[in-house]
């Protein structure tokens, strides 16, 4: 088991930002079935991602061996922003396969036409996150997370402080100027959050809004920004409480590995589903192919956890022991019916930016 605390969260998230690796090409190109009879060389594939796309070179090298393609990744800012540059380009496609198109996004990419059909074997446990309404098959379930409010349980000790539970209690004077988040209009998380606050709020959501406003709620653009400049517990910030995931605690161990200092109030969690599909009008459709079945492999499904802090969809893939202790799940995570986003995304960003900037 690999515990990994705050500075190696950091290291690695930084690290993130900038990934895009190439294949070495040093391995021997190897035939493969196309699936229509014939087969093809491999020759290079492109990934399309999002800035937080990492997973083991090794892991990468070895699907370039046993299929002879060489892939490449390229790296489009976040979930929502590489949607929209997929959504843009759907008639001149940034790559042969996307991966990061996650389920506030998804309907928006499946409306343009921006993937093509393609279902290869799925595992079990995988068709439990099957995105409603694909009809056609085009995106394929390869991890899940919850975004959810987090507390630095180790600072409210220190204050003497019960840390807040529900999204309510952020509304409470007691919390004043003590909650940072990231942004609707600019980070998938931050538009998970407001999704969970409709989710609980419906109608009345842009009241709660304001009232957390009103009560100091802060908010910058990313993730990365409320984690590591302004949350207690992630770079030395001033704010106890941060919106991040329900794995976060799981890297945030105490350094004798017993204890965990934060901890993500499971009754304020979204469910967020990571999809990869085929691009419409791919190059090199057979092997954008073999990178959706390979997304779904063992190997890939078990990296997911320590890779890019995410939980496999694959029943049987284990997860490092940190998390199965520090990052409980929440039982009834918040939801809002995929075709109700896909009407109202716009209609709500809009609204919500407004209040923001009042």
């Amino acid at each position: 088991m690999r515990r990994t605390t705050v500075p190696a969260l950091l290291t690695c998230a930084l690290a993130l930002s900038s990934c895009s690796l190439v294949g070495t090409g040093d391995d021997e190109a190897a035939d493969r079935p196309t699936g229509d009879g014939t087969t093809e060389a491999g020759g290079p594939v492109v990934l399309v991602t999002h800035d937080s796309f990492s997973l083991p070179k090794k892991l990468i090298r070895a699907f370039e061996a046993e299929t002879g393609y060489e892939l490449e990744l390229r790296a489009n800012g976040d979930a929502g922003s590489m949607t929209s540059q997929l959504v843009l380009n759907v008639d001149n496609p940034l790559g042969d396969v996307a991966f990061g198109v996650d389920n506030t996004f998804a309907g928006r990419a499946l409306e343009a036409g921006v993937f093509a059909p393609y279902r290869g074997e799925w595992p079990a446990g995988v068709e439990e996150y099957a995105l409603p309404g694909d009809d056609e098959g085009v995106l394929t379930p390869v991890d899940n997370g919850d975004v959810c409010v987090n507390v630095d349980t180790a600072w409210f000790d220190e204050e003497g402080l019960e840390p807040p539970q529900t999204l309510e209690d952020l509304t409470d004077p007691a919390y004043e100027d003590l909650f940072v988040t990231s942004g609707a209009t600019t980070s998938s998380p931050g538009f998970a959050f407001l999704l969970a606050t409709i989710a609980a709020y419906g109608d009345d959501w842009p009241s709660y809004w304001e009232d957390l406003l009103d009560n100091g709620a802060k908010v910058v653009p990313g993730w990365e920004d409320a984690y590591f400049v302004d949350f207690t517990a992630g770079g030395g910030g001033a704010r106890p409480i941060v919106l991040s995931y329900d794995s976060s605690p799981a890297f945030t161990t105490t350094d004798d590995g017993e204890d965990t200092t934060t901890a993500a109030l499971l009754d304020t969690c979204f469910e967020q589903v990571e999809y990869v599909g085929v691009l419409a009008g791919a190059e090199n459709p057979a092997g954008a192919q073999a990178v959706v079945d390979w997304m779904l492999t063992p190997e890939v499904q078990a990296a997911l956890p320590d890779s890019m802090y995410v939980f496999p969809v694959a029943d049987g893939a284990g997860l490092p022991e940190a998390w199965a202790e520090f990052a409980p799940r929440p039982e009834q995570p918040l939801a809002v019916d995929a075709a109700e986003i896909d009407e109202n995304r716009d209609d709500w960003l809009t609204e919500w930016q407004d209040i923001v900037s009042r």
